[in-house]
C-alpha cells in the first residue's frame, strides 16, 4: 500500500509542475480573443481605417484614438522615425504595432513575444498590405521587429498578398 501511495504522490507532484508550466505558458503568451488594440491615427486617414477592417475581420477589437500630435504619442512610445507608418496600435500589455501589419503576423508575434521586443512594425506604406489595396498591385515588404533598445530585426517577409 505504500508504495502505491508513494507512485500516487509523484505522479500528482509531476502533473501540479506540468500545469504550472502550462499557466506559464498561457500567461505569457496573449490570444486574439483578449486584445483590444487601441489605435492611434489621423482622423482623415482611409488606409488606416482599411487596416482596422483587416484587423476587425481576424478578430481584433480597436478602439481609435485621433490625438492632436501623433507623432508625440509615437514619440513617447518609443516608435522611432525610421519605423514610422501612419498609424500605430498598441495592446494592454504594452506591445505596439506600427503600420500595415497583417493580423495573422500580429497573432504569431502574441503567442510568442520574442524577448526584449516592443512590438511590429511596417515602415512606410508599402502597396498591397492590409488597408494599401490597389487592385492586384503589390510590393514585398518587410515587418520588423521593433526591440526596446533601439535595434531591430526582419521578423516576417511577406513576399506576395497571399502571404499575408
Amino acid at each position: 500500500m505504500t508504495a502505491i501511495y508513494q507512485v500516487l504522490q509523484h505522479s500528482l507532484r509531476i502533473l501540479g509542475l506540468l500545469f504550472s508550466l502550462t499557466a506559464i505558458n498561457v500567461a505569457s503568451a496573449q490570444s486574439i480573443d483578449d486584445v483590444t488594440l487601441d489605435v492611434y491615427k489621423d482622423v482623415n486617414c482611409g488606409c488606416c481605417e482599411g487596416w482596422i477592417s483587416h484587423m476587425k475581420e481576424a478578430g481584433f477589437v480597436s478602439k481609435i484614438n485621433h490625438p492632436r500630435d501623433l507623432n508625440g504619442v509615437k514619440e513617447e512610445l518609443g516608435v522611432l522615425p525610421k519605423w514610422q507608418s501612419c498609424h500605430t496600435a498598441v495592446t494592454e500589455n504594452g506591445y505596439i504595432f506600427e503600420g500595415h501589419i497583417p493580423a495573422k503576423i500580429i497573432d504569431e508575434f502574441l503567442a510568442a513575444p520574442p524577448e526584449g521586443a516592443l512590438g511590429l512594425a511596417v515602415p512606410g506604406m508599402p502597396i498591397g498590405a492590409p488597408g494599401m489595396e490597389m487592385g492586384d498591385r503589390f510590393t514585398p515588404y518587410d515587418v520588423i521587429q521593433m526591440n526596446k533598445d533601439g535595434t531591430s530585426v526582419v521578423f516576417a517577409h511577406v513576399a506576395s498578398a497571399a502571404e499575408q
